[in-house]
């Protein structure tokens, strides 16, 4: 797996997930950024956790919930959020 963290640099390995955190304007282009990442989700059938603070800060965190730990379609997910930014 180290090999696929290494494409994504601004993702950070944690405790058996990635995750990233991002920083916006304002709390509306949050829940844009999110309104954005949620088809691509859904498409994939793969749902990373959320987690919205401080108005305008994201954190996204992925893991595969039926293995408990990480698998080629985290880090899938991961670059096509990578591509909204």
């Amino acid at each position: 797996m180290d090999e696929y963290l290494g494409e994504l640099p601004s993702w950070t390995l944690l405790d058996g997930h990635i995750e990233k955190e991002m920083n916006f304007k304002s709390f509306r282009d949050v829940i844009d950024f999110v309104n954005k990442l949620t088809p691509i989700a859904d498409a994939e059938d793969h749902h990373p956790d959320l987690l919205i603070w401080g108005y305008n800060k994201l954190k996204i965190m992925l893991m595969t919930h039926t293995i408990k730990g990480l698998s080629e379609n985290d880090f899938i997910l991961a670059a096509k959020i990578d591509s909204l930014v």
